[in-house]
């Protein structure tokens, strides 16, 4: 059954060093609000061949807000529990979004690809643990563990048992309703959730730090990257550090492949911000011990925003 709860949990991930202080931003920022709804769900009841990583998957939306008939996907980084999100997903729910997180296997971490003489390795990498496809040396994972098979069957659960919540409008054919869903994911998840934009036309991909997907050997983005995109280039934006160790530089390169751009368009961002115009690549550069976790702040609020909602004509 769904574990209803509203009760705050934050357990970041290893690649979050600046982990008590998040939770202590979180705590204050009052993103916590008891009218928003979430369930904790064991990736095992909703599919009995899938087996928990880390923990539990987490749905939110809250009843009260004016739904914006959009579901907020975000997949989490390397080693980083779903619940740790809850963060950005309760701020999603109050703007009138459901949102969900899931539990995968995220323990190989995007980066290890980074060396290899072989182009195709990072595209493997994505693919393996999207869609379980035995393509990979880096990681195996099942069909039945993959991305894509966890997201189905949460929403097939949730569907089912919070019949009143407003999930069915997110599913097509026991499938996901991808034109309805906007994918978001940090650091290694904002690989994943580019590559899932590849797959499906979805409404817009959402990367914070990163992606990691570049060729350092090769000196040059991973080739996956180039490939025809289901969703159009304008619907992708990206919030990075400028002083992420991940190097922003990478990350921006990798960026402007995916947003078919000619030249970086990038925008340096400050907290509270908010931002006009056209900018699909934003940077900030705040004080911090923890560059690359910056990016999920709350103080960030404003950014979010403007990367679900802006113009995606360009």
């Amino acid at each position: 059954m769904i574990n209803f709860s509203t009760k705050s949990v934050i357990r970041p991930g290893a690649l979050y060093v600046a982990a008590m202080a998040l939770i202590a931003l979180f705590s204050a920022s009052g993103v916590v609000d008891a009218r928003v709804r979430m369930f904790k769900v064991e990736p095992s009841q909703t599919d009995p061949a899938i087996t928990t990583v880390h923990g539990p998957d987490i749905a939110l939306y809250d009843p009260q807000a004016v739904d914006r008939h959009r579901l907020f996907l975000f997949i989490v980084g390397t080693g980083a529990k779903a619940t740790g999100s809850r963060l950005i997903d309760t701020v999603f729910a109050k703007w009138g979004y459901h949102a969900i997180s899931i539990d995968y296997e995220d323990n190989v971490i995007a980066v290890s690809c980074a060396h290899s003489l072989n182009p195709a390795t990072f595209g493997r990498y994505h693919a393996a643990i999207i869609t379980g496809a035995p393509v990979s040396a880096k990681v195996k994972v099942s069909a039945a563990n993959s991305i894509l098979n966890r997201f189905q069957k949460l929403l097939i659960y949730l569907v089912k048992h919070d019949p009143r919540g407003g999930w069915g409008q997110f599913v097509k054919n026991d499938r996901p309703a991808w034109p309805h869903i906007i994918v978001a994911g940090h650091s290694q998840g904002s690989g994943h959730a580019a590559y899932i934009g590849k797959l499906f036309r979805v409404d817009r991909v959402l990367m914070f730090s990163g992606p990691q997907d570049y060729m350092d050997n090769l000196h040059r983005p991973a080739r996956w990257l180039l490939r025809k995109s289901a969703t159009p280039p304008s619907r992708f934006f990206a919030f990075l550090a400028l002083k992420d160790p991940f190097n922003v530089r990478h990350q921006i390169a990798n960026c402007m492949v995916l947003m078919h751009l000619s030249k970086p368009a990038t925008l340096m961002v400050k907290p509270g911000e908010v931002i006009h115009g056209n900018h699909p690549i934003l940077i900030n550069n705040i004080p911090t011990k923890n560059p690359h976790g910056s990016t999920l702040l709350p103080q960030f609020k404003s950014i979010w925003k403007y990367m679900a909602t802006a113009t995606t004509a360009r």
